[in-house]
């Protein structure tokens, strides 16, 4: 059986019978180790919380020793907040950040299925703990700027405007999570679905009942 040992700063493997090492092993490019621990944080995370994840845990799931690690993070919470920042960012490239527009809603679930766990830390775990939420809280008035801005043009009341944009960010994310929660089933039916549930809140908040 072969371990990992750094002499001199070059990993080498070792035969714990006793033989002569096996030969050094290539060191991973600085980016790419800090991409595999965050889709490792992300995974440990996204299972267990932020508050029931430890370092080892991460460590264990990135397949690394603590020292690697903290090489490249000095703590949980820096940890998360960069586990946070690079799921809005790879949601951002999904789905932009301007405008709402016919392909919104299935763009919505592409992300979501090309990286679950982030999607959920998002929009349902980073909001439960307290030190994180600035950054929710930042992401959530964002979208609501978006959405506000494109539902004045729907609806004139500016009370019902605002009303419809909370409502509408709620069932698009929600339902965006219930969709992975079922299994995923056909995304192009599950953003008709949406959508749907989306165009009822509208077309409440612009009638008089």
């Amino acid at each position: 059986m072969y371990t990992l040992k750094e002499t001199s700063g070059v990993w080498m493997a070792h035969d714990e019978s006793g033989t002569e090492p096996a030969g050094p092993v290539r060191r991973m490019a600085r980016a790419q180790r800090r991409e595999q621990i965050l889709a490792a944080a992300t995974r440990a995370f996204a299972s267990s919380g932020y508050s029931g994840t430890s370092l080892d845990d991460i460590a264990g799931e990135a397949a690394i020793s603590r020292v690697i690690l903290y090489r490249h993070f000095d703590s949980k919470a820096a940890m998360y907040r960069a586990v946070l920042d690079r799921a809005c960012v790879r949601l951002t490239e999904r789905v932009g950040d301007d405008d709402f527009t016919a392909q919104s809603i299935p763009a919505l679930l592409h992300a979501a299925s090309a990286d679950p766990d982030g999607f959920r830390l998002l929009f349902r775990y980073a909001a439960r703990e307290p030190e994180f939420r600035d950054l929710t809280d930042g992401l959530t008035a964002a979208s609501a700027e978006i959405a506000y801005r494109n539902l004045t043009r729907l609806i004139a009341d500016e009370a019902w405007a605002r009303w419809a944009t909370q409502v509408v960010l709620n069932v698009a994310t929600e339902g965006v999570i219930a969709w992975l929660d079922a299994g995923r089933p056909d995304p192009e039916q599950a953003a008709r679905r949406i959508g749907a549930a989306i165009d009822g809140v509208i077309d409440a908040a612009r009638r008089a009942l």
